[in-house]
């Protein structure tokens, strides 16, 4: 699963990791962890992080499978 978590933390005028984690009530190293692949959030967490950035969960995470 790919995501464009960085592209919209960017347009969210620099928003940081850290933010992110912050509002969604998560720690850094999770969104860390999202961003790079190496962990699929939770169906609460990615629709946490699709509100977030106020787009549809599909703007968010790519299932390539």
């Amino acid at each position: 699963m790919t995501n464009n978590i960085r592209a919209l933390r960017a347009a969210a005028g620099d928003m940081t990791q850290a933010d992110l984690a912050d509002r969604i009530g998560v720690t850094r190293q999770t969104v860390i962890a999202i961003e790079q692949g190496r962990y699929s959030p939770s169906l609460e967490v990615a629709f946490q992080i699709a509100r977030e950035f106020d787009v549809p969960l599909d703007d968010v995470f790519h299932y390539g499978g």
